[in-house]
């Protein structure tokens, strides 16, 4: 059996040598498998791509695949599904994140034949900012809310598949990624092997919070329509506003009560206006997304690889 190691790597110079190290060592407890280490450089700015070359020299297991420019890590995960060659596969990050020691529990799961995929979920978020678990826990819950497709909260990208698994991956091959969403809609059967979390190995994270947050937005708009519904609810439930407040207007000029027209009449006009310009946005974002599967442009481009036979599919 073959077992094919995605691993995104977008200026992880200080990480790659003890993350290989590690690799090996695993790779060496698991001598009836044959591995395939298959680094996507996501347009790095170090030297990440040299240190994989120079491992690679070495090393005929490896294969690394250099975008032109950074695409971010939906790209580099979708190059790795297209072109990994193994009978199971695994997206792994090079931080280090994503425990290599886990792999073999992982295959021995996935060799019991009851599951087609073993997924990673945090139990902790030990060392991260309170603020951003914070928000990732509320993500998960929103978006379980909202769709259909189920993500478990601490869900990682590190999960080792079957061959029929990637394929269907593989055949969605939409501009707008969201892998965790992706992963849950296509189905499938899932072990979900829970771990402590890990710190980085070395370097910073390349997620900031403003990307996290586009992120989680396009995860909620490519599979739930939730937004759209909302904006209509939102109108009915403003128009139904606008009756109360004509009728309470004629009432208290009935009864010659006091009432302050103009200050609820600029009232009205600023929150129907804010209402207006936010479902504008909602509407806006969806738009955006078709007009980029529309575009249909590649989802990356190769600018150098040592791979036989790349697959550059759009």
């Amino acid at each position: 059996m073959k077992i094919s190691l995605i691993i995104p790597c977008y200026n992880e110079e200080s990480s790659l040598s003890p993350f290989y190290d590690e690799l090996n060592n695993v790779a060496a407890k698991m001598e009836s498998y044959e591995f395939e280490f298959l680094f996507i450089d996501d347009g790095s700015k170090d030297k990440t791509l040299e240190i994989v070359k120079a491992i690679a020299s070495n090393d005929d297991r490896i294969k690394y695949i250099s975008f032109s420019k950074n695409f971010g890590k939906e790209a580099a995960m979708y190059a790795g599904f297209c072109n990994c060659t193994g009978d199971y596969a695994a997206v792994m990050d090079a931080d280090m994140q994503d425990p290599p020691s886990l792999l073999p529990q992982m295959v021995e799961i996935l060799e019991q034949g009851e599951y087609d995929s073993v997924a990673t979920r945090r139990m902790t978020r030990s060392g991260e900012p309170k603020i951003r678990s914070f928000f990732a826990n509320a993500f998960y819950k929103i978006i379980n809310k909202i769709s259909d497709t189920n993500i478990v909260s601490g869900a990682r990208d590190f999960r080792l598949m079957k061959r029929e698994m990637v394929d269907a991956i593989v055949s969605m091959c939409e501009s707008n990624r969201f892998s965790k969403g992706i992963f849950g809609w296509i189905g499938f059967k899932t072990y979900w092997l829970p771990f402590e979390n890990v710190e980085r190995v070395a370097g910073t994270t390349k997620w900031s919070f403003y990307k996290l947050f586009n992120y989680s937005l396009n995860g909620i708009v490519s599979f739930s329509d939730f937004p759209i519904k909302l904006s209509s609810i939102l109108g009915v439930l403003l128009l139904l506003a606008s009756c109360v407040t004509l009728v309470g207007s004629i009432i208290f000029n009935l009864v010659n009560q006091y009432f302050p027209q103009n200050a609820n009449i600029a009232f009205i006009i600023l929150f129907c206006a804010g209402l207006q310009m936010l479902m504008l946005g909602v509407v806006g974002k969806y738009i955006s997304n078709i007009y980029r599967e529309v575009q249909r442009r590649p989802q990356y481009i190769i600018a150098q690889t040592n791979k036989k036979d790349v697959v550059k599919k759009p």
